[in-house]
């Protein structure tokens, strides 16, 4: 075993040859119970109620969807895809996964070639994921970083975008703490990534989400470290709700702050954050906590998922092509534009 093995320990999502195997987040990190998915709205009913979450963690599981699909309705196919597209709205990786999956319906593609196909978009997540580590790494030079919400093993096909980064550098000496922010209202950094990162031996702090600017102030922190689920053709990033915040504290502290997310969350399609479907959830997640309510009742709320983050603020994205320092419209289409070398 490795020492990046010994820090990647966790997957989150299990395909079985006639069922899709999903370890329920919504459980953690008090029970580790897996949930299993028949069909195809199974599959549309977890990720819509979050017990699979994460960008890429949405699409891999919507296309064993379809396979699901494929072997026991084949005869409304259609609808399945049209149903696992609609279970959420902002993360483009879902969108990407379908689309695969689709070219290879109109190729003609039988229940084998749509396993496959659903295995390489598995694997491949898994391999970026590794490359990312290693490129976010070469960036750090030892010290604090913060991240956000959850993206690691749990949100992945393993080892995590941002913190894979974290992985990666804290193997090589360049980490020597994170601090998580709870990330409200579902709390993926207190349950998720404070779950993974003393699962796996990496020294942690929980902070309220609140006391992320008076942490950077106090010089603990070099690095933000944080997930996309959807990055624009201007390098504008949507991510978890609070992310723009933070990127505005750290620019004031002079802290760095950088964006990892697979070449498949890029969506040059769009021009820039405006363009993107921002997922508005039930006020009763935010009137509450587990299913208690702490509100007084009348109280409403509003309650978006993710914000954006303007691509100005970001010092660099890294994805599994390279990494964009300074990311604007023209550094992103060197890369991503139609023909750019992969």
């Amino acid at each position: 075993m490795t020492e990046l093995d010994r820090h990647d320990t966790i997957r989150a999502v299990h395909w079985l040859g006639d069922r899709l195997r999903l370890l329920d987040q919504r459980r953690l990190p008090f029970e580790e119970v897996f949930i299993e998915c028949h069909s195809a709205a199974d599959v549309a009913q977890a990720i819509k109620d979050l017990a699979v979450r994460g960008a890429p963690a949405i699409g891999i599981a919507a296309a064993w969807g379809v396979v699901l699909a494929a072997q026991h309705t084949p005869q409304i196919l259609s609808d399945c895809l049209r149903l696992l597209r609609a279970s959420r709205p902002t993360a483009v990786n879902l969108m990407w996964a379908l689309e695969r999956m689709q070219g290879v319906i109109d190729q003609g593609g039988d229940v084998a070639r749509l396993t496959e196909e659903a295995r390489h978009i598995q694997e491949e997540d898994l391999a970026a994921n590794r490359r990312m580590g290693e490129l976010g790494a070469s960036l750090l030079s030892g010290g604090g970083v913060m991240t956000h919400c959850n993206t690691g093993s749990l949100a992945t096909a393993g080892f995590g975008t941002a913190l894979g980064v974290i992985r990666s550098g804290f193997a090589k000496g360049k980490v020597s703490k994170v601090y998580a922010g709870e990330t409200r209202p579902w709390l993926q950094g207190a349950r998720l990534t404070m779950y993974e990162l003393v699962r796996d031996g990496i020294p942690a702090q929980l902070i309220a989400d609140s006391a992320a600017a008076y942490l950077m102030r106090s010089g603990a922190v070099q690095w933000v470290i944080v997930g996309a689920d959807r990055i624009a053709a201007n390098g504008d990033t949507a991510n978890k709700i609070g992310t723009y915040q933070l990127a505005i504290a750290a620019r004031h502290h002079g802290v760095k702050f950088m964006v990892v997310a697979p070449s498949s969350t890029v969506d040059m399609a769009t021009a820039d954050g405006a363009g993107i479907e921002i997922e508005l959830r039930d006020a009763s997640e935010l009137l509450g906590v587990s299913g208690t309510r702490t509100v007084v009742d009348g109280a409403s709320a509003w309650n978006p998922v993710f914000d954006v983050t303007p691509s100005s603020l970001i010092d660099a994205i890294v994805t599994e092509r390279g990494i964009i320092e300074r990311p604007d419209r023209k550094s992103m289409a060197a890369v991503f534009r139609p023909g750019a070398a992969e």
